[in-house]
């Protein structure tokens, strides 16, 4: 499994289009990633739906920072690895270091995954 990891709320000033376009960007990674024999995975996947039933009602609120990053650090101890795309993002760099600290592979670019055997 391979997360992809990019900005999500960094310079959307919470702004749910710009939030949206962030996510449809890291999806858009997704397919190419299953192409290459691995499964895609993004923290976002499961971690909103949780956070609706932790009764969130704004980005960033207590319970959407209760779940929102703790979800994606232990999906990561399931993953091989993490593709970073994007601009700046502190989460997404949180996501980066745990899973090199996890002893995950850190991509860049889609071309740097190699196809699974």
């Amino acid at each position: 499994m391979i997360l992809i990891a990019g900005p999500y709320r960094s310079g959307t000033n919470d702004d749910p289009q710009k939030i949206e376009a962030n996510v449809h960007a890291m999806e858009a990674q997704a397919i190419p990633i299953f192409r290459k024999g691995h499964i895609p995975v993004l923290g976002e996947w499961f971690a909103l739906p949780l956070v609706a039933l932790a009764g969130s009602k704004q980005v960033g609120d207590e319970a959407f920072n209760e779940i929102f990053h703790p979800v994606a650090e232990r999906l990561l101890e399931k993953c091989d690895g993490v593709l970073r795309i994007g601009g700046k993002s502190a989460g997404a760099d949180l996501m980066v270091e745990t899973s090199r600290r996890l002893g995950g592979t850190i991509y860049y670019a889609l071309d740097e995954i190699p196809d699974y055997e």
